[in-house]
């Protein structure tokens, strides 16, 4: 009687432990995640395609009324690129606190502006940005800012984010847009990198 307890065991207990991982492949494959636009993909690459690379910059445009940036050196710096995520931090003169993230979130494309102070740790006004608006090109994606920023930077602007590439990937233009309106751009020269 006890063989054929043990016996009812073993079988019950081999049992068990090949079913475990067909269920648990089971249970990852239906879980597949959105994919960006073929647009966003394309445009996420086109900026992978610049890793390792430093490219200084210009303000071409501030809007009237506002503190120019015009005597500031500008460098952007092409450090992270991976499938899912660029990170490009952007330095005026001395101040390194902020870094662009263009990220896949949820299948989707995502920028925002992370804001560090010199030890590290997040400033108050951090990772606001937004989610590609699905009107963008291999070149130029546009983002409104999301309910995250509206809510942590009580926004009232409209804010949107240009980010263009020219085609022939000369330049790289950052754009921030108020009610519709640019009020401020600065553009990078990438045929001269540093």
């Amino acid at each position: 009687m006890k063989q054929t307890t043990l016996l009812l065991l073993l079988i019950v207990f081999l049992a068990s432990c090949g079913s475990g991982p067909r269920q648990e492949q089971q249970t990852q494959e239906p879980a597949q995640e959105q994919t960006l636009s073929a647009e966003e993909r394309a445009f996420l690459d086109n900026l992978a395609s610049l890793c390792g690379q430093s490219f200084r910059g210009t303000e071409t445009y501030m809007q009237e009324g506002r503190p120019s940036w015009a005597d500031k050196d500008m460098v952007m710096h092409v450090t992270l690129c991976e499938e899912n995520q660029v990170h490009i931090p952007f330095h005026m003169d001395e101040d390194k606190s902020r870094t662009w993230m263009f990220l896949v979130d949820n299948g989707k494309l995502r920028f925002r502006h992370d804001h560090r102070h010199e030890d590290g740790t997040p400033e108050d006004q951090t990772l606001y940005g937004g989610y590609s608006d699905g009107t963008g090109t291999a070149f130029s994606q546009h983002f409104p800012a999301d309910e995250y920023t509206i809510e942590h930077l009580t926004d009232t602007l409209n804010r949107q984010w240009n980010v263009v590439l020219d085609e022939d990937m000369t330049n790289f233009s950052y754009q921030l847009q108020y009610h519709g309106e640019i009020v401020f751009r600065a553009d990078f020269d990438l045929t001269n990198p540093l």
